[in-house]
């Protein structure tokens, strides 16, 4: 009987210890030893897993009790049209009411590609957001259903919103199949191109942002992309949305 494996044994444990990559597998033969292969087929399995499970609305409207939600559909029907057509996924679904406002900004949580993140991660993300935003009104926050980044211009243009902040479940990898993603765009209408968008990505504790962090990030960016009137690579270059210590 063998006991656990140490530096000594194997100096690639540290690497490893490290990051959330692939790294020195080892190898069995020409092929990978089995437990390698097998997380392999397991994170494979997972990101497949996260594409293809439905939102559960329910779900999130626990999450967010005492928050007023509305819910909207995209114009894909259903899960295989919206995977093969992405351009319908950034269209509201025909016949879509929206109350108009006007607000400062409105949140849209949108399953996109992977809704495991909007179970996992969109509640406590949008509570911090929120914590940080005295001042600005808000419109009723967005549920949306097979969407893509690009529902949130047309959301945000029917809510009257000056910015829109969609949180989207983003496409999974081999090592992270609950990644949600923060998308800010400044004046929402249909047209907007993704060079007009800021993103902070990785949201996903303990091992990507915690909520505090990104809310944080992510309400710099607001507050400079309403003094410039413009977000994308126009923000990004002025250098002054993040926070001391979030770079």
């Amino acid at each position: 009987m063998t006991g656990p494996t140490t530096v000594a044994d194997d100096p690639w444990q540290v690497l490893r210890g490290a990051t959330r990559a692939r790294v020195a597998l080892g190898r069995a033969g020409d092929g990978l030893p089995t437990a390698r292969e097998l997380e392999f087929r397991a994170a494979h399995a997972a990101a497949r897993d996260a594409v293809h499970t439905p939102l559960d609305p329910d779900l999130v409207r626990a999450q967010l009790d005492g928050l007023e939600l509305l819910e909207v559909h995209s114009a894909a029907p259903e899960r295989p049209t919206y995977l093969q057509r992405p351009d319908l996924g950034r269209r509201l679904a025909p016949g879509s009411c929206l109350p108009p406002g006007p607000h400062d900004l409105a949140l849209v949580v949108a399953d996109g590609l992977s809704p495991r993140a909007v179970h996992e991660h969109a509640a406590g993300t949008v509570r911090a957001v929120l914590e940080r935003l005295p001042g600005w009104t808000v419109a009723p926050l967005v549920l949306a259903h097979q969407a893509r980044v690009a529902l949130g211009d047309e959301v945000g243009a029917a809510l009257g919103a000056r910015a829109v902040v969609v949180l989207i479940g983003e496409r999974p990898g081999l090592s992270s199949a609950d990644s949600l993603g923060l998308y800010l765009t400044w004046d929402p209408r249909p047209g907007r191109a993704d060079s007009e968008r800021n993103c902070v990505s990785n949201v996903r504790p303990p091992h990507g942002q915690g909520y505090a962090q990104a809310a944080d990030t992510l309400v710099a960016l607001l507050g400079a992309a309403r003094e410039l009137g413009a977000s994308g690579v126009v923000l990004k270059d002025e250098g002054r949305a993040l926070p001391p210590g979030a770079g």
